[in-house]
């Protein structure tokens, strides 16, 4: 084998509340110097086959969220950074801005206190706390549609919320016993068969499944579970979505600026959100944990036949 056939991409891995995220520290490609929504897009366009290498398997999963670290634009900004995942681009991730923070600490680059970050839907602000949890002020969220009803094949009527907390999202009431972590294979069928619907209906906009019931844990108000747009499930309560869970309660009158709100996720991890007013939408903040698992370098040989990974 020679050397020189080999492209190395240097990745550390985390995970927030079990949800993993892939940062690329080293050998991704040189998308220039743009806006960050325009290295997103030529990113998709001219380098997609990096992100199948790095997110699909065989190095990774379907669970596998990456994390391009880019120069920003903004210089009072920390980093820039290109969310994506086994099937596409995303325009926020709170789970991997949590994961980002940590790892740039983990390199040294920042310490405890407040950075912002650029990504393409927009800067966001992180705070790393001394304890090691962050605070992920998320861009502005909001309900776009309320009671929402769609006919679903093999299930019937379901009625949910859009909204958007940075992904677009369809937040449905889940009254069943069975919004647990043995029953994903079921929960992933009826969240899949739901956007499905939503789509033919003309919501192809629509990409992220939230379903919501009890908690379980003590203290939590809610639990859900997040079906992602390449079908597989949020192993963390979601940043994304539980901002969308916010600003529907925000518009709701349920839930008032600056109270707090704990959201469990399927695993039984939490993410702690609050929000404040921004005009007419909401800036949720969500706290949460990651740790780091791993530094690595992944090896990419042409002549591998799953060198650009293993994809429909």
């Amino acid at each position: 084998m020679s050397a020189a056939s080999i492209h190395r991409i240097s990745v550390i891995d985390s995970h927030t509340g079990g949800e993993p995220t892939r940062v690329v520290t080293g050998g991704g490609p040189d998308l220039g110097a743009g806006p960050l929504a325009e290295r997103r897009t030529k990113f998709q366009r001219e380098f997609d086959r990096f992100r199948s290498a790095i997110a699909n398997e065989p190095r990774g999963s379907d669970a596998v969220v990456g994390a391009l670290l880019c120069d920003p634009i903004d210089v009072s900004c920390a980093a820039g950074v290109i969310f994506f995942n086994n099937v596409g681009y995303l325009g926020m991730c709170v789970h991997g801005t949590i994961g980002v923070v940590v790892t740039l600490a983990h390199l040294g680059h920042i310490r405890a206190g407040t950075h912002r970050l650029e990504t393409p839907v927009g800067v966001v602000t992180a705070a790393l706390h001394p304890n090691g949890t962050v605070s992920v002020e998320n861009v502005p969220c909001h309900r776009v549609r309320k009671d929402v009803t769609v006919k679903v094949p093999g299930i019937g009527s379901v009625t949910g919320d859009v909204a958007w907390g940075g992904n677009w999202f369809f937040l449905v009431e889940y009254l069943g016993d069975d919004l647990c972590l043995a029953n994903v294979e079921a929960l992933t069928d009826r969240c899949w068969r739901i956007r499905q619907s939503l789509n033919a209906a003309g919501l192809a906009e629509v990409d992220h499944i939230e379903l919501f019931g009890p908690p379980t844990v003590g203290g939590a108000h809610s639990r859900n579970f997040v079906l992602c747009p390449g079908k597989a499930y949020d192993r963390s309560p979601c940043g994304t979505g539980t901002s969308a869970k916010l600003a529907c309660l925000a518009a709701d009158g349920k839930l008032a600026e600056g109270e707090t709100w704990i959201q469990e996720g399927i695993l039984g991890s939490t993410f702690i959100g609050t929000f404040r007013r921004d005009g007419e939408k909401i800036r949720p903040t969500i706290t949460g944990t990651a740790y780091i698992n791993g530094e690595s370098t992944l090896l990419l040989d042409d002549r591998d036949p799953f060198c650009w990974g293993i994809h429909p």
